[in-house]
């Protein structure tokens, strides 16, 4: 067997001594078979430590140890322990973002108040006129006039001056035109009245409805209007009498809008009556051979 070439291995005596002393049985016999492990043996600080390689197996001659199987450690300074790996660093993270405020809500859209609405139109409106029957049978012209006068104006001339001013005779007012020169001459700023002259038209609906139209305009004015009008038996306005054309004026003071129907002051008083309601229709078919102020 070769010599151990490092200082310090244990001696093949020793080695002997404590197979001797482990490898026996409790009766002093030799045990055939230590152990199946290895048992390398290591002697630290002076002590013989059983490593793991088999020291006894069968019988018959004993091999000798191995430099593999035992190694002398004895003054020899522990090995270090093998260096930890080193830790794998942790991967550099991206710095979080820092929190942001939460956006501010946006702010209320201003409240707005509602428009002013315009009061709704009157259904029915008629105005506050000072009401006069004619004096004479041919003045309802004049009268008529001053009737609508006034809706404009508290400053009314009598009947007898409205006459001399309309050029009215005794054969009454000719025409619409002078009832308008009339008016427009005794309010000034406040008239603006124009004829609409009927006597060379057709009747129409269109008609109809333009006379609705001056009508309604003209009353939520308040402004009154005068109609010449030409009523034939069965076509009269109540207490006319029946069997006479009446060749007439009369002021249109109001309408209502749900029935379609104008108010009329009548200078005449037939039958005592001063006023009355009439359809658009037949008031426009009284008119349709004259005209009317608007």
């Amino acid at each position: 067997m070769q010599k151990l070439r490092n200082a310090g291995h244990t001696p093949k005596t020793k080695v002997r001594a404590l197979v001797d002393k482990f490898g026996k049985n409790a009766d002093g016999s030799q045990v055939r078979r230590v152990s199946a492990k290895v048992l390398p043996v290591v002697v630290a600080g002076g002590a013989i430590a059983l490593v793991g390689q088999p020291l006894v197996t069968g019988g018959g001659s004993e091999p000798e140890p191995t430099t593999a199987q035992v190694r002398a450690v004895e003054h020899e300074a522990p090995l270090p322990a093998p260096a930890a790996a080193p830790a794998a660093e942790a991967p550099a993270q991206a710095p979080l973002p820092a929190p942001q405020a939460p956006a501010a809500p946006p702010a209320p859209a201003p409240v707005q108040a509602p428009a002013p609405q315009e009061p709704p139109k009157p259904v029915s409106k008629s105005l506050d006129l000072e009401y006069q029957a004619q004096q004479t049978s041919y003045w309802c012209g004049p009268t008529a006039t001053r009737i609508a006068l006034s809706s404009r104006t508290a400053d009314l001339p009598d009947q007898a001056a409205l006459a001399a001013d309309l050029g009215t005779t005794e054969n009454g007012t000719d025409t619409i035109h002078q009832v308008v020169d009339g008016l427009n001459e005794k309010l000034g700023d406040k008239g603006g009245y124009i004829a609409r002259d009927w006597s060379d038209k057709q009747l129409t609906p269109e008609l109809t409805d333009q006379l609705w139209s001056d009508i309604v305009r003209n009353i939520d004015q308040d402004k009154a209007m005068v109609a010449n009008i030409v009523a034939a038996p069965g076509n009269q306005p109540p207490g006319y009498p029946s069997n006479q054309t009446i060749y007439h004026y009369v002021t249109i003071a109001g309408y209502d809008a749900a029935n379609k129907t104008v108010h009329i002051a009548d200078p005449a008083r037939f039958s005592g009556i001063e006023d009355y309601w009439l359809s658009l229709d037949q008031l426009a078919s009284l008119i349709k051979p004259k005209g009317y102020t608007a």
